[in-house]
């Protein structure tokens, strides 16, 4: 009796210490409480903003062209006047609302005359990383809410060790806010198995989405399909949610657009009939139908990818619909020929879900695939962000330094012999320096054999040059800037018009083509040889 005693006075007092330590969880300020919640958000998101900031200052190296050529130099332009923008503007393919973005930090540093061209250059990534970190945070709250604090906890350890997320997040990129805009509205996204709620912040940051990058609709149709197919009042839905909605962000990009275009233009439009309709984009390249199966969503996920597939059997099931995104959104972008890596970093973060979901599950091995995942993608982390493709930002700082003769009665005026878009350009530089580089713009006339600029150069560089400039010295640039792989072929123009080497800069240990290891900047004497 004693014993039945103690134990029932017992389980009484641990159920009575139970009940107080409820009670102190949810009173607010106590620890372990909402304000003990407050504030584990609020060093969360201080700690992941500190961290991408260091992401974005560890990241000094090129990546594709789009990067700098359709936002920051369409910034520059905008606010200052002077620039160059390329064909996709003149025919109409490009919204103006992402370089908006960046024109209006620009315009700010104008209007305070502290535009100074490092401000330029950081001011907007130091944005765009701002943003990642707080679609970082959001992924984890998202996580948070439909599986709980543990799943949570690895789903953003993964999104933070993902070397693709870390070269891509803090760049400039039309595919990087895409997948930021991505990321927010997914949270707000009424998922299977949970209220039904309002639905109009989802689908305003999808529209934003769609509005930077049209292709962004084929990562959001099942999306949009599934929470149709769901949605009791489905009238409802289309009349007061889809129809005013478009109506409302697509009427608000063609007034930006007729503003800076001059014109009606539906961009939208554009983008998707020459991109996929017409299938030009082949002229920047094709590869095969399993390109992404293959190689590009390998590369992306990386060493993620054995924990992704694993965390497709492990995640629940209302989280097939992410599933059916990725390889939905993989297979579509299979479709076209013309592929790239970027073209699927919008995916990214929702396979980091699954990724975080077999992390979860791997009880005796997770020390070893922690410290597995973070040694393999901390290698190509700072590889691609330090030392792949720098010469490309490292000579601009060194042309901007020329700067400072534009103003003498001999102006300084550089070529750029390089495959088109190579380097950033005015918005890296911000003076009216003479600037030149060969042109390569598709056909749009349908011409059977056409060349442009860039080709018709490499086809025979010496001889292009020669005729370029028809042994006028007047004509001849006061720098000349080109890859290494190109000296051989052009030394005799070099020589006999008294151009010397000033600078060398590495940029690849992977030359490939047209690409060379080097650049170099060769600079005009007034006595040639």
């Amino acid at each position: 009796m004693e014993s039945a005693l103690g134990v029932d006075g017992g389980s009484a007092s641990v159920r009575l210490r139970k009940r107080k330590s409820a009670l102190y969880r949810v009173a607010p300020g106590g620890a372990g409480g909402r304000g003990a919640g407050i504030w584990g958000s609020f060093y969360l998101c201080l700690f992941t903003i500190a961290l991408r900031q260091l992401n974005c200052f560890l990241v000094q190296t090129s990546f594709v062209p789009d990067e700098y050529w359709q936002s920051l130099e369409v910034a520059h332009h905008m606010v200052f006047n002077y620039g160059y923008l390329t064909w996709e503007w003149a025919e109409g393919l490009r919204s103006y609302l992402y370089p908006l973005f960046f024109a209006s930090i620009y315009k700010v540093l104008h209007l305070f005359s502290v535009d100074n061209v490092q401000l330029l250059i950081w001011l907007p990534r130091i944005v765009q990383a701002l943003l990642a970190a707080l679609a970082d945070v959001k992924l984890y709250s998202l996580v948070k809410q439909l599986d709980g604090a543990e799943t949570a906890k690895w789903v953003y350890f993964c999104q933070l060790s993902s070397w693709f997320t870390w070269y891509c997040c803090t760049r400039t990129l039309s595919n990087t806010m895409e997948t930021v805009l991505t990321t927010f509205a997914l949270c707000y996204y009424p998922m299977e198995g949970t209220k039904m709620g309002s639905s109009i912040r989802y689908l305003t940051l999808a529209s934003l989405a769609f509005l930077i990058r049209p292709t962004a609709v084929i990562l959001w149709a099942p999306l949009l399909l599934s929470h149709f197919w769901r949605e009791p009042m489905k009238q409802n839905l289309i009349l007061y949610k889809y129809v005013p909605l478009g109506v409302i962000t697509l009427g608000s990009s063609l007034i930006i657009d007729r503003i800076f275009f001059g014109k009606w233009v539906v961009v939208q439009l554009n983008f998707l009939k020459f991109n996929v309709l017409q299938n030009l984009a082949t002229f920047y390249g094709s590869h095969p139908w399993h390109w992404y199966f293959t190689q590009g969503w390998p590369v992306v996920l990386g060493t993620h990818l054995p924990f992704f597939i694993h965390g497709c059997f492990q995640a629940p099931r209302r989280h097939h619909i992410f599933l059916v995104v990725v390889l939905w959104t993989v297979t579509a972008y299979s479709m076209l020929s013309h592929k790239e890596f970027r073209f699927i970093y919008p995916v990214l973060p929702i396979c980091m879900v699954f990724c975080g979901h077999s992390l979860k599950k791997l009880q005796k091995w997770k020390k070893a695939a922690v410290s597995f995942l973070l040694v393999s993608n901390l290698v190509p982390i700072l590889y691609t962000g330090l030392v792949h493709q720098r010469g490309a930002l490292d000579i601009m700082g060194h042309l901007q330094e020329l700067c400072s003769t534009i103003s003498t009665p001999t102006q300084a005026s550089v070529f750029m012999l390089m495959p088109c878009h190579s380097t950033p350009y005015y918005s890296h530089v911000h003076c009216p320096l003479q600037m030149r580089f060969l042109q390569c713009p598709p056909d749009l006339t349908g011409k059977t054999n056409y060349f442009d600029e860039a080709d018709l150069f490499y086809s025979n560089p010496l001889s292009w040059l020669k005729e370029e400039f028809h042994g006028n010295a007047t004509l001849l640039p006061s720098h000349l800037v080109f890859f290494s792989v190109l000296k051989q072929d052009i030394s005799p123009f070099l020589v006999s018009n008294g151009y010397e080497k000033t600078a060398t800069f590495f940029h690849t240990h992977l030359p490939q083509g047209r690409i060379g290891s080097h650049i170099y900047i060769y600079k005009r004497n007034q006595t040639p040889l």
